[in-house]
């Protein structure tokens, strides 16, 4: 069975190993992170804090989109955005490796201190009951003070979620 994690569709484009993890991995995002790589693409502020490594990440970003804009996935995808918190099927990256993206709608609950991408990840992981996973050290801190309810792995402990002998919160 596969791991599961929230997070948001521009991780998968910063960090490869994302992509080649020891375990099978489902990466469940809300839609809203999906349209966030769009403003990426188009923005001409810098993504990365290293000016080098901003060029490889916009390619990785751009080729993300054409995984989501191809023909089966699109389809799959606009099936989730019928109706609020529907799920689309997998989207299918590698052998190890598979996306379902949610039509995720943020509410009030958590709206005042996170932003609405946050919130959606929070909503999405505590609907799922499922981590999240980020590398946003301020979103991590905002949630243990807030005692929200999820589970948070950063990015560099992602090997260790994976493994299959981590339980998992709920």
């Amino acid at each position: 069975m596969a791991r599961r994690f929230v997070t948001e569709a521009v991780m998968i484009a910063i960090y490869g190993q994302l992509m080649v993890p020891s375990q099978p991995v489902e990466y469940v995002m809300p839609y809203s992170s999906l349209m966030e790589l769009y403003d990426l693409m188009e923005s001409k502020d810098p993504i990365m804090n290293q000016e080098e490594e901003d060029p490889y990440i916009r390619k990785n970003i751009e080729g993300l989109v054409r995984f989501f804009e191809d023909a089966l996935n699109k389809k799959k995808i606009e099936r989730a955005l019928g109706s609020p918190w529907k799920k689309s099927p997998s989207l299918l990256v590698n052998d190890k490796v598979s996306i379902t993206v949610v039509y995720a709608l943020e509410n009030a609950e958590y709206g005042e201190k996170f932003d609405p991408i946050e919130t959606d990840l929070i909503l999405l992981a505590i609907r799922e009951k499922v981590p999240v996973l980020t590398d946003q050290y301020e979103f991590v801190d905002k949630v243990i003070e807030g005692g929200v309810p999820v589970q948070v792995f950063d990015i560099e402990d992602f090997e260790y979620a994976v493994e299959e002998d981590v339980p998992l919160e709920h």
